[in-house]
């Protein structure tokens, strides 16, 4: 009765955002088999990350998990629930009406002739399919082990399209200075992805005489948890850790590469900063990719305050002149 409990305790929705962990939806009427699957994941780490669990006991408690978390990475699902077939009905849900074709379903069952294996595999989308009792510890840490792995790649590819049409849909329009901002928030989306990073990354403008005083810190592109604050002077918006970091970065006059972020200011006329939070320490290779990447937005921002500076007409000039 008690395990009961906490388990309803675990069920409640959360709402989707950017987390440590990996969530992981248990869908059985059986709460036994939560039980006993928590406690053989219960310190399973994948990329540095564990896990988060939801559970329903029905088809019907998972359909309204689904709709209202778009974070779950893996499901495991149980096939035979309310009706013969629930945990079907479940995966045409999911790839079907909600079009979501990241999240991994793994189907397990208790009575594998109810759904004939090679039957459901042609006819779902699934990703597995399991028989309860052939799930041991190591086969169950393979399976979701491979799951998630599978899960994140995909997540990164789809973050790089979306940052590459943002780039191509930009480039056409390059010398405007909104197009160069959008420009850059799309190449800040496509080095997130392609790093694996964490999603909160920022670029930010200094005016005034090193910003200070008067000056102001403004945030040109962002991702992730600092999206809201795009336009705003970071001074004013942003943590005081990531600030701190910024200001030792400015002082320092060079890149900064702490165990989960990094941070650099580029000054060429004008003083651009970066500050990406990343899972652990970038490797060599992954820092010259960011440092390479300031550089090239560092010197498309300068063209373009240059192009503007040529095309806009002095003060008191007439703008088409005849």
């Amino acid at each position: 009765m008690n395990d009961r409990l906490n388990l309803k305790e675990d069920r409640t929705i959360q709402p989707a955002a950017h987390s440590p962990s990996w969530t992981v939806l248990i869908v059985d009427d059986e709460s036994e088999i939560h039980t006993v699957t928590k406690l053989a994941l219960s310190d399973f780490q994948c990329f540095g990350r564990g896990l988060y669990f939801l559970h329903a006991y029905s088809a019907k408690e998972a359909k309204v998990i689904l709709s209202q978390q778009a974070d779950i990475a893996l499901m495991l699902l149980d096939v035979v629930m309310e009706t013969e077939t629930a945990g079907l009905s479940v995966v045409e849900y999911v790839r079907n009406e909600l079009k979501n074709h990241f999240i991994r379903i793994v189907l397990r069952t208790g009575q594998p002739g109810q759904a004939p294996e090679l039957e459901v595999i042609s006819k779902y989308d699934i990703n597995d399919y399991k028989n309860k009792t052939e799930l041991t510890r190591t086969r169950l840490f393979t399976t979701v082990h491979t799951s998630l792995a599978t899960y994140r790649d995909l997540i990164a590819l789809d973050a790089h399209r979306r940052g590459l049409e943002k780039v191509i849909e930009a480039s056409g329009r390059i010398f405007e200075m909104k197009s160069l901002e959008r420009f850059t928030q799309g190449v800040l989306e496509q080095l997130s992805a392609l790093l694996f990073l964490g999603h909160d990354a920022v670029m930010i403008h200094a005016s005034g005489v090193a910003a200070k005083a008067n000056g102001t810190l403004r945030i040109l592109a962002a991702t992730g948890a600092y999206t809201t604050f795009l336009g705003t002077d970071a001074r004013a918006t942003l943590p005081a850790t990531v600030l701190e970091r910024i200001n030792a970065a400015r002082e320092a006059e060079k890149p900064i590469y702490g165990a989960n972020y990094y941070v650099r200011n580029q000054r060429d006329g004008e003083e651009l900063i970066f500050y990406v939070g990343a899972d652990a320490l970038l490797s060599v290779p992954d820092q010259r990719l960011v440092d390479l990447f300031c550089q090239n937005v560092t010197i498309a921002y300068r063209n373009i305050m240059l192009l503007r500076e040529l095309v806009t007409p002095t003060q008191g000039e007439p703008s088409n002149a005849k």
